[in-house]
């Protein structure tokens, strides 16, 4: 599949312009005297240097645009969105001892690690309480579903951390493990479904944005499965602590390049290592045809957004990019 030139340039973009109201408000909410300015400090730097997410709130704002809503009516729900994800994400690395994402500490790699805990409370804590203020906005049945919506969606992300602790104790099953990415994109998911329930969309345009959402959800899951192969620090983090990036996991169904595998994981993993797996793992028909299944799955998507009647360039751009760097 060809993708679109300086497609991340185009969505990070996209994103900025859609998302950066949500956010700003997140930010906001956390100057509160009231939070004790150890925690403060740890917030600031998780959410400016580590979790700037526009991304969520551009969701929920887009697919609220998409079906003729008003984007200004849901910047202060994709606020407690952000807040509550971000909650979600400092208490996974805590669970996975990730220091590092990428080039940059995690919180729970720079600071205090009772403290990191404590901060990704008070995200929670302010995170609901933005959420009700901000259902408040709306009719009751409107209310009702935004609260239904968000509450099913966190609750399969906590069912699919506490299936990957299980898989850490016994051989990972494959077909499991994708169940457990399929539950990882509930927040996309139910990004969607809140813009499209904030927009009045018709059931047609619900039903098309939801399992957009969870499309997106689920390419972006497995995306950030192949940086984390491709990035050694990352790469020896989850070899020690967590679960084998879902690519590596196929390429040992290759019994050459599983002897090959194998071989490097014996003693200690040094990052060198690390990047020598990768390198084995990404040359294997297995991951070569996950690939191919990741932009089966861009297509399929598209042709299923095309007889809606909203806008959907943007939607395919978010779709496209998560084919970038494969």
């Amino acid at each position: 599949m060809t993708l679109p030139p300086n497609v991340n340039q185009q969505v990070q973009t996209l994103l900025s312009k859609h998302g950066q109201t949500g956010l700003k408000i997140a930010k906001a909410t956390l100057n509160d005297p009231n939070i004790p300015t150890p925690i403060r400090e740890i917030l600031r730097y998780f959410i400016e240097e580590t979790w700037p997410n526009t991304h969520h709130p551009a969701l929920i704002a887009l697919c609220c645009q998409a079906v003729n809503g008003k984007a200004e009516l849901t910047h202060n729900i994709s606020a407690a969105i952000v807040l509550l994800t971000g909650a979600a994400d400092i208490h996974d690395d805590i669970i996975d001892k990730s220091k590092t994402k990428g080039p940059k500490q995690t919180a729970y790699g720079k600071y205090n690690k009772d403290q990191v805990l404590l901060a990704g409370d008070a995200l929670l804590f302010k995170g609901m309480l933005l959420l009700h203020e901000a259902c408040m906005d709306f009719p009751a049945k409107k209310q009702q579903a935004l609260f239904d919506c968000v509450e099913q969606s966190f609750f399969k992300i906590g069912h699919a951390i506490s299936s990957e602790r299980c898989f850490r104790l016994k051989p990972v099953d494959i077909a499991r493990y994708r169940k457990v990415i399929e539950s990882k994109g509930a927040v996309a998911e139910a990004c969607a479904e809140i813009g499209a329930i904030i927009g009045d969309a018709n059931p047609q345009q619900a039903d098309a944005l939801r399992h957009f959402g969870k499309t997106l959800g689920v390419l972006m899951t497995m995306k950030n499965e192949f940086t984390d192969l491709q990035d050694p620090k990352e790469l020896v983090n989850r070899l020690k602590n967590e679960i084998m990036p879902l690519p590596l996991l196929y390429a040992l169904e290759d019994a050459s390049a599983k002897k090959q595998i194998m071989a490097l994981m014996q003693g200690r993993m040094t990052k060198q290592k690390a990047q020598m797996v990768a390198e084995v793992a990404m040359k294997t028909e297995q991951v070569k045809k996950l690939k191919k299944e990741m932009c089966r799955m861009v297509v399929a998507e598209e042709k299923l957004l095309e007889p809606i009647k909203i806008n959907v360039d943007a939607f395919k751009l978010l779709l496209q990019s998560s084919l970038e760097g494969l």
